[in-house]
């Protein structure tokens, strides 16, 4: 029998790090550990909560633990890059929240360093992968229920929740913008649901428009692209009421040449009970599908990935030309904003 792979957690500024790491325990994988330095108490918190059997240990250790097959990482965005790199050069596999990183130097240094050690370097989108509803409507995809898939519009509103939130969260130089932290998963659904192998950022902007007083922080985002034939809008934003059952109306439409696809991943506002709601039409007719039991693959396929040096939980490359295209977008917008700054003035 094939032991389990062995992993350890090491970043733990993002409550991501717990569906990380649970649903790695839950495909079979052994926690060999975690690096309880932290930027906020309550993340540390919530996993000492979630996961009490598993031990703290030394970052450099758990570096130098020859028995260690990954990394996972939920670092604050600004350090991920250097986590993954340090975490590849000693000869493990990483699996990182996003965004991967947030220039692209860092996306340029982690491309040469996982080519140069042949580590496999994943990212969990998690708006994808920790979404059932995700998983039924790539299926409803590949059997071809909605024919090619044209455009795709992604919503990714969240709730700011702003008490909460360590000091990082509110400066660009440590998340890296909007655009860069959330729209990267509606950028990783484009590219999934259409099949292209690229895109081209089309145009691109943020606003603040309720933190003024912090005025470098972005709380509106959205973005048009173009790639393999398909368009797709993206809006990001933090503005999800407090009285919503969610924290935020997730939801994608992907429209095809014989039909569409709506997807409310949290929430099915005023509606059905609980997320996972899949709505297809086509020439077959309409229906609801309840997707909250679909099994989540992500994880699973990433350990096989691990064992047997395959791409199957994403096309090689897939994350880091994601990465490339969030950044970019942000660049794009940032300029406009400077473009439109310097006319007001």
């Amino acid at each position: 029998m094939t032991p389990p792979l062995r992993f350890a957690a090491i970043g733990l500024d993002h409550r991501h790090v717990y569906h990380l790491v649970g649903e790695l325990i839950a495909a079979g994988a052994v926690c060999a550990g975690f690096c309880p330095q932290t930027s906020d108490a309550k993340v540390l918190e919530g996993f000492l909560e979630r996961f009490p059997q598993l031990d703290p240990v030394d970052r450099e250790r758990l570096f130098d633990d020859p028995s260690i097959d990954i990394v996972v990482c939920a670092a604050i965005p600004r350090d991920r890059a250097a986590i993954a790199i340090r975490a590849m050069q000693a000869g493990k596999d990483v699996m990182v929240d996003k965004p991967g990183a947030i220039t692209a130097d860092e996306v340029d240094e982690i491309d040469c360093v996982a080519r140069e050690t042949s580590r496999l370097y994943s990212i969990c989108f998690s708006e994808r992968f920790v979404v059932r509803a995700c998983e039924v409507a790539s299926r409803l995809v590949a059997e071809g229920q909605i024919g090619r898939v044209i455009q795709t519009v992604g919503l990714g509103p969240h709730r700011l929740n702003r008490a909460i939130r360590p000091d990082w969260f509110f400066d660009p130089a440590a998340y890296g913008g909007i655009i860069t932290d959330i729209a990267s998963h509606q950028i990783d659904q484009f590219l999934h649901f259409t099949g292209a192998p690229d895109a081209t950022i089309v145009s691109a902007s943020t606003a603040n428009h309720n933190l003024r007083e912090m005025p470098a922080f972005e709380d509106y985002g959205e973005v048009l692209l173009h790639g393999g034939g398909a368009s797709g809008f993206i809006r990001v934003d933090w503005f999800t009421p407090d009285s919503l059952k969610a924290w935020g109306d997730g939801r994608l439409f992907l429209l095809g040449t014989e039909g569409y696809i709506e997807l409310r991943k949290y929430i099915d506002i005023d509606g059905r009970a609980g997320g996972d709601h899949v709505f297809l039409s086509n020439r077959a007719g309409t229906r609801h599908i309840d997707a909250s039991h679909e099994p989540l693959t992500y994880f699973r396929n990433f350990l096989n990935d691990v064992r047997d040096r395959t791409s199957t939980a994403m096309p090689a490359g897939h994350a880091l030309k994601v990465t490339r295209l969030a950044i970019e977008a942000q660049e794009i917008a940032r300029h406009r904003k400077g473009l439109v700054d310097g006319a007001a003035r």
